[in-house]
């Protein structure tokens, strides 16, 4: 049995924002697979599941808030008896630039507060893919940032880039395949990394 775990925010405030791109490639993914959310309060998340190969796997998307989400995967993790480094988290990453997609084995959680939550709560052996959303030239604060929306373009390259890449990425995992990397996707055209942000 395998976990998938998205960070994010629950609420339509938080809908579509840079820090809810966990739960934006998560739930394209659950699509994909033609599997259905549904609440779990014990679990304190939506839960869908769908079987790939010879795994049962789990997709969660926390429904407490982004700085709390360790509580989540540690109920999940203990009724399920997922080993850690059979859970993958999926996360955006502020400190690293839009386009680039990093999977990475633990580690300290680099200023994520929900990265923070997740080892506070055993989950320091689990996997991440770690999704950067970052602009250097951004003009806003980290806060109004993250809790923002993508620009036009920016949105087509999470649709047609960085979404088809993370889910690579999550198939990767499932069979067994995945491997340490990092990788930009980003398409040739520029940015506009001002507009928008």
């Amino acid at each position: 049995m395998k976990l998938i775990f998205a960070i994010g925010n629950p609420g339509d405030r938080y809908t579509d924002t840079r820090h809810n791109l966990g739960f934006t490639i998560i739930d394209a993914y659950t699509e994909r697979k033609n599997a259905t959310f549904s609440l779990k309060t014990k679990f304190f998340a939506e839960i869908a599941e769908f079987t790939g190969g010879r795994h049962k796997i789990i997709l969660a998307k926390p429904t407490t808030f982004y700085n709390d989400c360790g509580s989540s995967f540690r109920a999940i993790i203990d009724f399920y008896k997922i080993a850690p480094q059979d859970a993958l988290v999926v996360h955006d990453e502020l400190a690293i630039t839009f386009g680039t997609l990093r999977i990475r084995h633990g580690g300290s959680d680099a200023g994520s507060n929900g990265i923070k939550s997740i080892n506070q709560h055993g989950g320091e052996d689990s996997m991440r893919l770690r999704i950067g959303v970052n602009n250097p030239d951004r003009l806003l604060s980290d806060t109004d940032f993250v809790l923002g929306r993508f620009n036009a373009l920016e949105q087509k390259v999470l649709t047609d880039h960085i979404a088809p890449a993370a889910h690579e990425i999550i198939d990767s995992f499932i069979s067994g395949g995945i491997a340490v990397t990092s990788m930009s996707v980003l398409p040739s055209e520029k940015i506009d990394k001002k507009k928008d942000n």
